[in-house]
């Protein structure tokens, strides 16, 4: 009988690992082998360049996936009302439906955010701050807008309220956030009316160029800007920059 075939014991070597030198590292063998303030102030720069390269990373990390997690926010506050300009109907989302859902997610990944304001005149910016807990931080969106001075409003409810409106928009845009309904997007339904959004980019458009609203829903055949459908929003903005064009033109 042939005798069993013996088994073979297999080494692996695996090769030392080598270990990266960051800065730091760098800075401390400098040290030890008394490095002039020159080199020693070159390392300090560099150091300070890759820790901020660190903190954009973790921060892009971060946002990717605290974005992951947030779902589209619901739209819990109604606007109804009628005036001379006609009807206004639309549903929203506010401040404090956005951040119910956002911060718990934002928190836990680390992020955080703020704004900062200035105004100029009766112009109010707004801008959205974007911060991650290892130091990165970014100016991620920022809008304008004339003080709100509809209604009965005093001077500072007018600012206020504009201010608001700008914190949820440039949040919204910061974070890239979408509502129940997006509003971005072409209506499924050929009926389906514009959306906040799109409401305050034409009507802040007619009044920048001066155009007589109720002449242009007269024109478009509808009794308020809120009654323009979704598919002719693009026409009827197009509209609004003829008229407000040859308006100027025939001053």
């Amino acid at each position: 009988m042939s005798e069993p075939a013996k088994t073979r014991d297999v080494i692996t070597l695996e090769a030392p690992r080598q270990q990266v030198m960051t800065p730091m590292d760098m800075i401390g063998q400098a040290v030890a082998n008394g490095a002039g303030i020159d080199v020693l102030e070159k390392l300090m720069s560099l150091q300070e360049r890759y820790d901020a390269n660190q903190a954009k990373k973790a921060y892009n990390g971060a946002m990717a996936a605290a974005k992951a997690e947030i779902k589209p926010i619901i739209k819990n506050r109604k606007v109804d009302f009628t005036s001379q300009k006609g009807r206004t109907n639309y549903d929203y989302e506010d401040l404090a439906g956005i951040a119910d859902v956002i911060d718990p997610i934002l928190s836990k990944n680390g992020l955080s955010y703020r704004w900062k304001s200035r105004q100029e005149g009766k112009t109010v910016t707004i801008t959205c701050v974007l911060s991650h807990r290892d130091g990165f931080s970014e100016d991620a969106a920022e809008l304008s807008a004339a003080n709100d001075e509809s209604g009965n409003k005093n001077n500072i409810q007018a600012v206020g309220s504009t201010a608001t409106f700008l914190q949820r928009y440039t949040l919204k845009l910061a974070l890239g956030l979408a509502a129940t309904k997006d509003d971005d997007g072409k209506a499924s339904d050929p009926d389906e009316k514009i959306s906040e959004k799109q409401l305050t980019e034409i009507l802040e458009l007619a009044d920048s160029l001066g155009v007589d609203k109720i002449k242009f829903c007269e024109w478009a055949k509808v009794d308020s800007f809120t009654d323009i459908r979704r598919a002719d929003f693009q026409k009827a903005k197009n509209a609004i920059l003829a008229k407000g064009k040859q308006a100027n033109a025939n001053r």
